[in-house]
């Protein structure tokens, strides 16, 4: 694959994150590095890059996709109060085993999204 600087920056920007932006909040970020970075060019970039796995995709129903630059394994909470997403992890091993227990189908790849309130909110709730 040939070199990109705009890639380069994306990757980086990505992977100095927590927040698991969106393609726009990415773009908006970098445009003050990159004042001619197009949005159709981080999607083009955003989507190579999870391609060769650099990155991750988490695509919550009926929301942008975000983008995860933590290589760890490890699953997502999509907050169904702030559409925050955290990171969760959940021993692979476990996950593993409960999708060995399927014995009528064949696993090929898997992703996992809880869907519920992140720390922030559910410690809100309580109070």
């Amino acid at each position: 694959m040939r070199y990109s600087h705009q890639r380069e920056l994306i990757l980086r920007e990505v992977q100095s994150r927590t927040d698991h932006p969106t393609a726009e909040q990415i773009c908006t970020s970098l445009r003050a590095e990159c004042p001619r970075l197009s949005l159709g060019t981080v999607y083009r970039d955003l989507n190579t890059l999870v391609e060769i796995g650099k990155i991750r995709r988490v695509s919550i129903p009926g929301q942008a996709d975000r983008f995860d630059g933590e290589a760890q394994a490890h699953q997502h909470l999509w907050c169904t109060r702030c559409h925050r997403i955290e990171s969760l992890y959940i021993p692979q091993e476990k996950v593993q085993a409960l999708l060995d227990e399927c014995q009528d189908i064949r696993v090929q790849d898997w992703a996992l999204t809880v869907f519920g309130l992140c720390s922030q909110c559910a410690a809100s709730s309580q109070e």
